[in-house]
């Protein structure tokens, strides 16, 4: 059985080895969907960890983007049994850290996720600007539109991004996530949901489609 603790201390660790060797011996166990979640719900936990120590100095920008790595590793390794692994597409997704932040460790665990429980993901990247959210949903017509930021700053950005989506009569739900987003800047903002967690962001877009 997977010590999820463990676990979450080897991503939190950044054990690279030790974090597929546990995930490695899960999956051979062939476990349930919905202990496969656990498992990401662990490595997420272990992520909280990392983001922790860069907050406290002990961690460095080099260590977020290995932290990054090392998730969308364990997620690959978690996708055949997190029933994600059949060919039809459930709906189209686009994401994006909205203009004026540069964060994109949640977006990127989000994106992970949603690609393992069958999405298909189109990432615009960082500091994306209202208008490039406006011509690419034009272009693929999602049925998601995600948006990403860490600093206050990223909720007026969201809202102008919003509200250029609308303007263009642009009819995608729109989810927000990140550590300032809360139900107040969600209804300010005008998105459908908000999420400050990945594994729950990709459940409430499931709900949708």
């Amino acid at each position: 059985m997977l010590d999820l603790k463990v676990l979450t201390q080897a991503v939190g660790d950044l054990e690279e080895e030790d974090v597929m060797d546990l995930l490695n011996d899960f999956v051979a166990t062939n476990p349930s969907e919905a202990e496969a979640q656990e498992a990401v719900a662990a490595c997420q936990g272990g992520m909280a960890l990392v983001g922790d120590l860069f907050e406290k100095g002990e961690y460095f920008v080099g260590d977020l983007i290995f932290a990054g790595e090392l998730l969308t590793e364990a997620i690959n390794v978690l996708k055949p049994v997190l029933g994600g692994d059949d060919s039809a597409v459930a709906g189209t997704i686009v994401i994006g850290t909205v203009h004026g932040d540069l964060h994109d460790i949640g977006k990127n665990i989000f994106k992970s996720m949603s690609e393992a429980a069958g999405f298909e993901v189109i990432d615009l990247g960082i500091d994306v600007a209202p208008e490039i959210f406006v011509e690419k949903a034009k272009d693929c017509n999602p049925a998601i539109i995600g948006m990403s930021g860490v600093l206050t700053l990223a909720i007026d950005s969201m809202k102008e991004t919003v509200d250029a989506l609308k303007a263009a009569g642009i009819d995608a739900k729109v989810i927000i996530g990140g550590n300032p987003v809360t139900k107040e800047s969600c209804e300010y903002v005008g998105a459908d949901q908000f999420t400050t967690n990945a594994a729950e962001g990709v459940k409430i877009c499931q709900g949708w489609v």
